[in-house]
């Protein structure tokens, strides 16, 4: 199992907002985790934290244009964590080769057409909208069901605008739209998703359903959810904290 690292360059991320905003940082920090171990570094540039506000997308690129292009010399992969087509293009051709797309492709019409043509891999996340009101949409009769079948939905389209099913990874979206009950649902059904035969890409990293008031307190449950996935066929996790989580992923 891959552990792919965080790296939010914003300055108001729920976990770590404000911590790498300054560029220099930025890439101190992915350098470090590079250090640590991690498979993947996924730089971000739009906080996706619930009730946050969109910015423009000359902001969200000049935060992480910069950090990938000075990441990518050092040959780790790197991932861009947006939502837009036009940042995923200036992203890719910048140095990174996966698209994490939180909206799985629903927020940007031109998203899938444009990473057909990147052929770059391409992570497609479960989203019923945007951060500003998502948490009201967590209406589920089976969460396991209804997940999958969205998704499946966008995938669909994803596959009909040419990006090839290699190049797809799936994301069940914990915390997006969906209250603790539902996280741990979707958690303890995994197989069901990996069972659509596509990689898997887990986010639990320090989410408020793991308790704890503030994030920081949930790193010790963030590694025993990584820990529990070991075995499980999951494709990566994707976490805050490097050590500890590349440490049990490989246990």
């Amino acid at each position: 199992m891959l552990v792919m690292g965080i790296l939010n360059v914003t300055p108001d991320s729920f976990a770590d907002g404000g911590l790498h905003y300054e560029e220099s940082l930025a890439i101190t920090h992915g350098l470090e985790m590079i250090e640590d171990g991690v498979d993947i570094i996924d730089v971000g540039g739009e906080s996706t934290r619930p009730g946050a506000d969109r910015i423009t997308e000359e902001e969200e690129q000049a935060r992480v244009i910069p950090v990938i292009r000075e990441l990518a010399k050092k040959g780790v992969v790197i991932s861009i964590d947006t939502m837009r087509a036009t940042t995923a293009k200036l992203a890719v051709e910048a140095g990174a080769s996966i698209v994490n797309d939180v909206s799985g492709g629903a927020a940007d019409p031109d998203m899938f057409s444009t990473v057909a043509q990147l052929g770059c891999k391409y992570t497609l996340m479960h989203w019923r909208g945007h951060s500003k009101d998502m948490n009201e949409k967590a209406i589920y009769g089976d969460v396991v069901a209804e997940v999958i079948e969205e998704v499946t939905l966008q995938l669909d389209k994803a596959l009909a605008a040419g990006v090839k099913r290699e190049n797809i990874i799936l994301d069940p979206g914990i915390g997006f739209a969906k209250n603790a009950e539902h996280n741990w649902e979707v958690l303890n059904r995994i197989d069901e998703f990996v069972a659509l035969g596509y990689p898997v890409l887990i986010g639990h990293s320090r989410k408020r359903f793991l308790g704890g008031e503030h994030p920081d307190e949930r790193e010790e449950a963030t590694v025993a959810v990584t820990q529990s996935l070991v075995g499980k066929g999951i494709w990566a996790v994707r976490v805050h904290g490097v050590k500890a989580n590349v440490k049990a992923a490989r246990s």
